[in-house]
């Protein structure tokens, strides 16, 4: 393995550059439009324009990255988490093409990836289990069925799925409908498979993982245990490891389990079995990733294993560098930074780093993808960077975690921040004899009433870029320039070559009319859940808006008659714009 194409972004991109240079390996970065500039750019040794903005066009194009391995010489494929990552059909092409494949096989990807097979897997490997549908559900009355059979709650799960996205938890039968469509577009946005299977839902449990490694030559270890309970939307917000207050009972069933499904699929690389853990102490299977997780550096600092490393030498044929479950050293703790106002109901809120200060001190890692200048778009996730926190113990840990939480300041939208800070003041969760948050915790219990943030920001940055024609000592080249930049020149009265589509932004209007149903953020509308002309209440969900891959219903403001539909499904709108009129 001589140079290895990264086909992400953001931190993991950068986290995977640098351990190419930690192992001598060359790397080559692929990037976005608006990820001309990126912090993951100039961490590689060499990068290639994936010419677009949409997830579609750049990191979710197969054709345009082999492309690139092969213009750059790339004799392997790094394909971080998210996007392509567990993408059977990528991972094959990858091989097809000559090119090792930093991951499990295409076989293994398929059949772990897809829930359903997983479940499969896990009752041959004799792993506990609730109650599932059997395959995927054609229909939304399938999955009402199902839930009328079982009882309530049920979780409709995409069986591609993974992050949280493509899953809706029905606490009423009227919501499975809806439930289920929103869970299959889902899919569909951020898999490109639609598939959804239905199983009942373990309310106020533990999320409790194992990250496993395994090689070639048939060698399964443990590296260590995670806890990732603080969850919204079924998306971590903060991580531990090793998992806290498991009896040693839980703790060698989930070790026992994770390892036998890992052999009964017969799975090389890194990767992470999950279980939720009920109020009652029950252990239950919940999937498996088949890929590098965003939590794993707080495995690497408590195991003192880097699973990068580890990738690269499962990918290469070699042994694992280790072959015993490690004991873990200390406690760390994970807090994922992202772009949303905690205040608004974690509103995404793109933008642009105006300041980044982060925190040091004994025990303190940070992994980034932004720096100050950066453009934080709104057609990709709101992960900005994760702040690793270790201690000798979970106490000290949490110690360490309120001073570099206290330090951090990022300045230019909203982020996290405040919420993380509260988090740490609550005994349910910094309590040093038990721990009482679940993944539904946050918003059934949490009580901590963070105001909305002024750094939101309703003016998402479009990323957009143009490409002018120019000549060098006689050559035309293209080259790529930030569309402002270009308006900006245009507006002042010169000319730019080879551009003719330049557009001067809309000077700002009045206040929007009293009747004015208003976006809370920019994204894209998915879909409007009520015709015009329907007469609907105050707080009656109206549409849905997708940004940052994640869903959000904007509700009525008032009670009235719903008219004047200003924009469709499919339409792009800012944050503040008028969406239709409540009469």
């Amino acid at each position: 393995m001589r140079k290895v194409l990264i086909a992400n972004r953001g931190e993991i991109a950068v986290r995977v550059a640098q351990a190419c240079d930690d192992a001598g390996i060359a790397s080559v970065a692929v990037y976005a439009d608006v990820d001309a500039d990126a912090m993951h750019v100039a961490a590689a040794d060499e990068a290639f324009s994936l010419g677009g903005n949409s997830p579609a066009d750049t990191y979710l194009n197969i054709e345009k990255l082999l492309g690139i391995a092969a213009r750059s010489g790339a004799d392997a494929v790094h394909p971080g988490y998210g996007f392509l990552s567990e993408n059977a059909d990528f991972a094959q092409a990858v091989l097809d093409a000559g090119l090792e494949w930093i991951g499990p096989s295409p076989e293994s990807i398929r059949q772990l990836g897809n829930k359903i097979t997983a479940r499969e897997i896990a009752v041959r490997a004799g792993a506990p289990l609730v109650a599932g549908s059997d395959g995927p559900v054609s229909s939304a009355a399938e999955a009402r069925e199902f839930a009328e059979q079982h009882g309530l709650p049920v979780a409709i799960k995409a069986a591609f799925g993974g992050g949280g996205r493509g899953l809706k938890v029905v606490r009423e039968l009227a919501e499975v409908e809806e439930a289920f469509d929103s869970a299959v577009r889902e899919a569909v946005v951020a898999f490109g498979r639609g598939e959804c299977f239905v199983e009942q839902y373990l309310d106020r449990p533990r999320h409790v993982e194992a990250q496993i490694i395994a090689d070639k030559h048939g060698s399964i270890v443990v590296v260590g245990t995670r806890d990732c309970s603080l969850q919204r939307r079924h998306q971590k917000l903060v991580e531990e490891a090793p998992a806290p207050f498991l009896s040693d009972s839980q703790r060698q069933q989930i070790y026992t389990a994770a390892k036998a499904i890992i052999r009964e699929a017969g799975y090389y690389g890194a990767g992470t079995v999950e279980f939720l853990v009920s109020a009652t102490g029950a252990v239950a299977f919940l999937e498996v990733n088949t890929r590098l997780q965003v939590e794993h550096p707080i495995t690497e600092e408590t195991a003192g294993v880097d699973l990068v490393q580890e990738q690269f030498r499962i990918a290469a044929g070699l042994p694992l560098s280790i072959s015993e479950d490690p004991v873990p050293r200390g406690h760390s703790f994970e807090f994922r930074i992202n772009a949303e106002d905690v205040g608004r109901g974690f509103l995404p809120s793109p933008g642009t780093v105006i300041s980044f200060e982060a925190p040091t001190g004994p025990g303190i890692r940070v992994d980034t993808g932004v720096r100050q200048g950066s453009v934080v778009a709104p057609q990709f996730d709101s992960l900005l960077a994760k702040l690793i926190v270790t201690g000798a113990n979970r106490q000290q840990a949490l110690r360490r975690a309120r001073r570099a939480l206290a330090e951090f300041r990022i300045t230019g939208f909203a982020t996290v921040l405040p919420f993380h800070r509260a988090v740490l003041e609550s005994e349910d969760f910094a309590s040093a004899s038990e721990l009482r948050v679940h993944t539904r915790w946050i918003e059934t219990e949490f009580a901590d009433r963070i105001p909305v943030d002024p750094e939101y920001n309703p003016v998402a940055p479009t990323g957009e870029r143009r490409t002018i024609s120019v000549d060098v000592d006689g050559k035309r080249l293209a080259v790529g320039l930030p569309a402002d930049l270009l308006d900006a020149w245009a507006r002042s009265g010169q000319r730019v070559p080879a551009v003719s589509d330049v557009t001067v932004p809309a000077p700002d209007g009045d206040s929007p009319a009293e009747s004015a149903l208003v976006s809370s953020m920019a994204g894209t509308v998915v879909k409007w859940l009520v015709e015009p002309g329907v007469e609907v209440s105050e707080g009656d969900p109206l549409v849905v808006l997708e940004a940052m891959k994640m869903e959000t219903q904007v509700p009525a403001h008032r009670t009235g008659t719903l008219s004047h539909v200003l924009s469709g499904p499919g339409g792009v709108v800012a944050a503040g714009a008028v969406l239709a009129h409540i009469e």
